[in-house]
């Protein structure tokens, strides 16, 4: 049987939906890139927004139209976060929540036998054991995620994620170096530790355990690769911590911290555990230890009650930390969070006019960064060769970095090359083999 997949989210998704793709390797299955040649069909969803919700939909409507007969297994966070919303989706023979992927393939086989729809959605419970996935890294990519850590508690008012994702839960520490060697031994060169909310890495664990002994036992095996962090949330970064990481040579210098607002007024509001003053200081403890390092965000725009002078407050810090890159989003209501209940919810036009202005001044930012690394040396990890005209890949600090490419004949995927870096525009840095 021929199998297509689809992700919609964050790397810890992206997981998952490899881990779910192998099992059914393992069975028999082969994989197919057209939804339309496939007679099932595993779509693997996010909820973080609204339009999350709405592509979801749109995908699954042209899957079924373009291919009728097709199984379409409905999977993750939005049928985990609003089971009735999801279940109305008739098109959907297999429904599962977040804590029920890996029954996937045996759903499967239950409902070809069957032929009755199955909707699979377990409550999320405090103390869940991590679930045990491991990835052989078979597909033979450059980058490979590993999932370390599970679910979240801070509650933020925006929210929906601990509805969909249920409380925090880490992969076991002694887990992780053997899957990292497997990975490396496979062919990857970057392996990145990913979570819902990884900072909590060990907390569940009780025994002082940190995001921190994670990130040394993935740096620690044999092989030429590196590690880089996934998304974390800047109050629990503590001085240790990034004194640990700063001796950690396959560590890349790349720190993507939330920062969802850079007026204290707002993060009071979404039930952040931190403000401006901590922030900015973790991001100059950062670039102490790692000079040049990216400090990369995300921004968000629009929260209720978001006032002009706190709108202005939160432009004038994003230009101050001068962010290597951000990911900048207009506030989505989301049914049963705090936030949607709150009064002064601002209109569409001026979310959307605020998320421009942030853009403009991120987007400066960036190519400041980007201009600073002309003339220094990255190693650069190249990727699938997509461009006639030009070899790409990443840098450690996760700038994308072009070289020219002489022949179509020549490919430098998963290699690790010193490229001097000659010049630089608002999106990429260019620049030659040494």
């Amino acid at each position: 049987m021929k199998a297509f997949f689809y992700t919609f989210g964050c790397k810890v998704n992206q997981y998952e939906t490899e881990n779910i793709k192998e099992a059914m390797l393992s069975e028999g299955y082969e994989v197919t890139e057209d939804y339309a040649d496939a007679e099932v069909c595993v779509v693997n969803s996010c909820t973080v927004t609204a339009q999350s919700d709405s592509k979801c939909r749109q995908l699954i409507h042209k899957i079924k139209k373009a291919n009728p007969e097709c199984l379409i297994v409905l999977a993750g966070c939005f049928p985990q976060a609003f089971e009735k919303e999801a279940s109305a989706l008739d098109e959907c023979g297999i429904i599962v929540g977040t804590g029920a992927k890996k029954e996937i393939p045996a759903l499967i086989k239950k409902y070809i036998t069957s032929g009755e729809r199955i909707i699979r959605i377990v409550p999320r419970e405090r103390g869940e054991a991590f679930e045990k996935m491991t990835n052989s890294g078979a597909d033979q990519k450059t980058r490979a995620y590993i999932k370390i850590q599970d679910g979240c508690d801070q509650y933020c008012t925006y929210c929906i994620i601990p509805t969909a994702r249920g409380h925090i839960c880490s992969k076991p520490l002694e887990d992780i170096a053997p899957e990292v060697q497997q990975l490396v031994d496979s062919g990857h060169k970057e392996i990145i530790l990913t979570g819902i909310n990884l900072c909590c890495y060990g907390r569940d664990f009780k025994n002082g355990t940190r995001l921190i002994d994670a990130v040394e036992a993935a740096c620690g095996c044999d092989g030429d690769y590196r590690v880089r962090i996934g998304s974390v949330e800047p109050e629990l970064i503590s001085d240790e911590d990034i004194l640990r990481m700063s001796k950690l040579e396959k560590l890349c210098p790349h720190f993507h911290l939330s920062l969802q607002s850079g007026c204290d007024e707002t993060l009071k509001r979404m039930n952040r555990h931190y403000d401006t003053v901590e922030y900015a200081e973790l991001c100059e403890k950062l670039r102490r230890h790692f000079p040049n390092c990216a400090i990369t965000t995300d921004i968000m725009v629009g929260f209720p009650q978001e006032t002009d002078e706190e709108f202005e407050k939160s432009l004038a810090f994003a230009k101050k930390i001068s962010f290597a890159e951000t990911h900048i989003f207009p506030y989505s209501r989301r049914p049963t969070t705090v936030a949607d209940k709150m009064k002064g919810q601002l209109d569409r036009k001026t979310k959307h006019s605020r998320a421009a202005q942030m853009a403009d001044v991120c987007n400066e930012t960036k190519a400041l960064y980007l201009k600073s690394l002309v003339g220094t040396v990255q190693e650069v990890l190249f990727e699938k060769e997509t461009s006639p005209q030009w070899h790409q890949g990443h840098a450690p600090n996760y700038v994308t970095v072009k070289i020219p490419r002489d022949s179509e004949d020549v490919s430098l995927r998963r290699q690790l090359l010193k490229i001097e870096i000659t010049s630089s525009d608002g999106e990429f840095c260019y620049g030659k083999l040494i």
